[in-house]
């Protein structure tokens, strides 16, 4: 099942969007780029609030834009739900209001429960009988969130949700956010310019830069392509682990989390999230240094204590000087996921005296002082 997008549309002399892209028609698709790149203008495409010059949308092989055939639904007619920076919520209507005009305005025979199960989703239940006005910007979002699932849309758009938040209002929203990725059943295009939310919640990355794709694929793939370092610099590549919390901090504050691959541990902060859940860390390639297996690494005379026995999986000489070193850590399950890959930068000297090349065994070591979500 894919979302089929290919669009060209002139927005100005100088700038057009043209758009070529298979994308998953499950999980969080991010769209991730600066400023005017256009991903709020895709989006409007999608949702049917801009008319292309040329090309053809579907979802599952459903078209809600052909150019050629003269095609366009009208956007209440695509089942595509859109929530905005602001929650654009009717201020005269309580939250149970505003919830159930979703749902008066969604499909002839809503689904018997949808209602709780979204409310209890999004944790509005305190909320139900309170104006907007007295909503907090996260809780309003939330709202928002809510009123656009109980239109049981079949995709879900999401554009710079959290950019008129301040800091803790996102704090408040983004564990909702991460409930809804992981429960959610509709699939979800989520536009930012904020590298911290993508990497949070999205399964799928595309990244845009002047109205193009420029990359598309797997959140743990784009985040080691150069490509990202165009858009958001250096620092922000690396590789992306999903993993699960295993217990409470230890005695020295350090929180160890597990994959199929193995363990690695963290400093656990001020709130450290419960045993049992998901963490996803990001792993820059700055961050990551690299040992032949072998070597003389005895604990006791090294700090840095994260370990993992990878394999080297492709050597690549950059335009900067620095080689690319992509890494699979040896136990990862190549056929249920890509959770288990990363990237180390280092220098064409260090390359050369480890003898690195595609299938060389090595360990890569992480500062547990480095890894953060």
């Amino acid at each position: 099942m894919t979302i089929a997008i290919r669009i060209v549309h002139r927005l100005t002399a100088g700038f057009a969007l043209d758009i070529d892209l298979d994308l998953p028609a499950h999980g969080v698709t991010a769209i991730f780029g600066r400023s005017g790149a256009g991903k709020s203008t895709l989006l409007s495409a999608v949702a049917g609030f801009l008319s292309p010059e040329d090309g053809r949308i579907s979802i599952d092989g459903t078209t809600l834009f052909d150019r050629a055939s003269g095609t366009s639904l009208a956007p209440h007619r695509r089942r595509v739900a859109v929530v905005f920076q602001d929650a654009r919520l009717f201020p005269h209507l309580s939250v149970r209001r505003n919830l159930d005009y979703a749902r008066r305005h969604g499909p002839a025979q809503p689904a018997i429960g949808r209602f709780d199960a979204v409310v209890d989703l999004l944790g509005l239940e305190a909320l139900l009988e309170r104006k907007p006005r007295t909503l907090s910007g996260g809780e309003a979002q939330r709202v928002a969130l809510g009123r656009a699932l109980l239109a049981e849309p079949r995709l879900l758009l999401l554009d710079e949700p959290l950019a008129a938040l301040d800091g803790a209002r996102k704090d408040e929203i983004l564990p909702f956010l991460d409930r809804l990725a992981r429960e959610g059943e509709v699939p979800m295009l989520y536009v930012s310019h904020a590298l911290d939310e993508v990497m949070r919640l999205a399964d799928h990355l595309v990244l845009m830069e002047d109205g193009r794709a420029i990359a598309s694929g797997s959140t743990t793939r784009v985040t080691a392509d150069p490509a990202l370092a165009r858009i958001a610099g250096e620092a922000a590549r690396g590789g992306v682990l999903d993993l699960l919390v295993t217990g409470r901090p230890d005695g020295d504050g350090l929180l160890e989390l597990a994959a199929g691959w193995g363990r690695l541990r963290l400093a656990a902060g001020q709130t450290p999230p419960p045993p049992g859940s998901m963490m996803r860390l990001r792993v820059a390639a700055r961050d990551v240094a690299l040992a032949l297996n072998g070597a003389a690494l005895d604990a006791a005379g090294l700090s840095i204590r994260n370990r993992l026995p990878c394999r080297v999986t492709a050597v690549t000489q950059e335009a900067d000087g620095l080689v690319a070193v992509a890494l699979e850590i040896e136990g990862t399950d190549t056929d249920g996921g890509e959770s288990g890959r990363l990237l180390a930068r280092i220098t064409p000297a260090a390359a050369r005296d480890l003898g690195l090349a595609p299938g060389r065994p090595v360990l890569a070591l992480i500062k547990t002082l480095a890894l953060g979500t």
